[in-house]
């Protein structure tokens, strides 16, 4: 009788002790790519992001790596990558290049940062231009400054603890032509705000349309501009605005 008594007991317990298991996995694995040898500016803002997303980890339950080594992208390192963040460079190899292609067009997420979407006519990377809705870089301000961005689309979840206008710390603000908002595909988050101009001292931005986040809607996709140097952390708006692209993109099917 104590027998049967125990086998039950433990027959009652076993779900509990499998669910428990099951709960403390980590939800997702990202895979963050930096060089060291680029840039100092932007080695400061990689460094600052590191930390950022690391302690983001911890509080979501996500699982965060990190890694210079471009060679990484590959199917077999990208395997159980649920998003890929590139900090400070691009891929440098065409083996590279391809299986970051292969990633995303298989339902790969990816978050981008400033210099990450640099192309220009030496780029030959085709693929890439349209991937992100056509943009070709065109200029910039100098030297860094804050300024204001208006928030284009309210109802998305990765603007929605955002404001409708804050300002942004200190970064190199790019111009891209032709606009990605011309593109069907894309989705434009936040804009320089109109009341910025002219931006710049010594390089300035005297107007236009200049979209700083946004998606292109076939793929599981962010790019933001911000990256340049290491004031970019310093607003809680925009911190929390990094953490919910990261999430959203994390748990967005595609």
């Amino acid at each position: 009788m104590i027998r049967r008594l125990r086998f039950a007991l433990l027959a009652l317990l076993f779900p509990v002790f499998s669910v428990s298991a099951s709960a403390q996995k980590p939800a997702f694995t990202v895979l963050a790519f930096y060089s060291t040898n680029v840039e100092r500016d932007h080695v400061d803002f990689a460094e600052q992001a590191l930390k950022f997303y690391a302690t983001s980890a911890k509080k979501h339950d996500f699982v965060f790596e990190s890694t210079t080594n471009w060679d990484d992208l590959n199917p077999t390192r990208l395997q159980h990558i649920r998003v890929v963040l590139w900090l400070n460079d691009s891929p440098h190899t065409e083996s590279q290049r391809k299986a970051f292609e292969d990633y995303m067009q298989h339902g790969g997420g990816w978050l981008g940062f400033h210099v990450a979407a640099y192309n220009d006519a030496d780029t030959h990377w085709p693929w890439f231009l349209e991937f992100l809705g056509g943009g070709v870089f065109y200029g910039n301000n100098w030297p860094p400054l804050p300024a204001a961005l208006s928030v284009d689309d309210k109802a998305s979840p990765v603007t929605r603890n955002l404001p409708a206008h804050f300002i942004s710390p200190a970064n190199e603000w790019y111009i891209w032509q032709p606009s990605p908002r011309a593109n069907k595909n894309v989705r434009v988050l936040l804009t320089l705000d109109q009341s910025n101009f002219p931006l710049g001292l010594k390089d300035t931005l005297v107007g236009g349309d200049l979209p700083v986040v946004w998606t292109n809607t076939k793929y599981r996709m962010i790019y933001m501009n911000m990256g340049h140097g290491d004031k970019i952390f310093d607003d809680p708006h925009q911190n929390l605005f990094f953490e919910d692209a990261l999430l959203w993109l994390a748990k967005k099917q595609h």
